[in-house]
Parts: C-alpha cells; sequence; structure tokens
C-alpha cells in the first residue's frame, strides 16, 4: 500500500502583544508565507526534497516527523485524536504560529 500525507493550513495566529515587545519589526504581522486554507499533498519524492521550497523550512522542521511517519503508513495519532491518521500540529514561531491538519492518505 501507498501512502501520501495531506497538509491543510487551518490557522495563522498573531499576538501583537508579543511582537511588540520582543520583535525588531513590532508590525510583523501574521505568517506571510501561507494562507487559511493552503492545501500540499507530499509523497516520498517531496520529503527528502523538502516539498521543493513550496513550504517554510521552519515549520517543516516542526512537523516532518509527523509527515513522515504518515509516509511510512503509521498512525500518526493513535490514542490522543478523534482518527488516528490526524494529527494537529504548528510550527514554533511563538509570536505568529501556523496550525496545521495533517492527513494520511492510503491508496
Amino acid at each position: 500500500m501507498k501512502h501520501k500525507c495531506k497538509i491543510t493550513v487551518l490557522k495563522r495566529e498573531c499576538y501583537k502583544d508579543l511582537q511588540e515587545k520582543y520583535l525588531a519589526n513590532p508590525r510583523s504581522g501574521p505568517c506571510e508565507f501561507f494562507k487559511e486554507g493552503q492545501e500540499f499533498i507530499v509523497e516520498n519524492e517531496d520529503f527528502f526534497r523538502l516539498m521543493h521550497g513550496k513550504f517554510c523550512a521552519e515549520a517543516w522542521d516542526c512537523i516532518s516527523r509527523y509527515v513522515y511517519a504518515a509516509l511510512q503508513g503509521g498512525s500518526i495519532m493513535s490514542g490522543w485524536s478523534k482518527d488516528e491518521n490526524v494529527m494537529i500540529a504548528c510550527c514554533n514561531d511563538g509570536t505568529r504560529p501556523v496550525v496545521f491538519k495533517l492527513e494520511r492518505i492510503d491508496e
């Protein structure tokens, strides 16, 4: 069986109070790389090429281990989420995190 992973951008958060206090540009706003509703389908060759530049490197670093597990047919969140093949994850930008839904697709 072949597996893919679908990544959907659920939310782009923005903590203006933290940006004002800590960032060099206090008006950075929400992440400009992603848009809510954006979808990506990841296959093995995409994974090893870091999505060919279509994905933020920092966000990829945060979620890639779960994407890899899905591509190998693993259960992403067994016992934690309602569907063990679905996971909610986010990047580690503390002032403007992006929330993703990861889904294992079985073919």
